[in-house]
């Protein structure tokens, strides 16, 4: 009885053997391919982090109080009134 349930019980254990060695191949394919992907989106993180503080810098410099005086001055020929053209309303 012993040697039939070893003839019976080897090659279940070499199927199983088989079906984990596959299963362990196609884990790490799969998280080679999940590693690549989390590289792409880190590279592409720190380009959108380089381009957010380009873009804050740019805005820092448009809403600079000496830049936009200077083109409300040069483009739209815009000018502080005098003294006695301002008009003071009262609610």
């Amino acid at each position: 009885m012993s040697r039939r349930w070893l003839y019976l019980a080897l090659p279940a254990l070499w199927l199983a053997l088989l079906a984990t060695a596959l299963g362990v191949v196609r884990a790490r394919h799969e998280a080679r391919g999940l590693f690549v992907q989390l590289e792409q989106s880190v590279s592409e993180r720190d380009r959108l982090e380089i381009e957010w503080g380009q873009l804050q810098l740019e805005q820092s410099a448009w809403s600079n109080h000496g830049f936009v005086e200077q083109v409300a001055s040069e483009k739209l020929q815009m000018k502080l009134p005098r003294p006695d053209e301002v008009r003071i309303v009262a609610p």
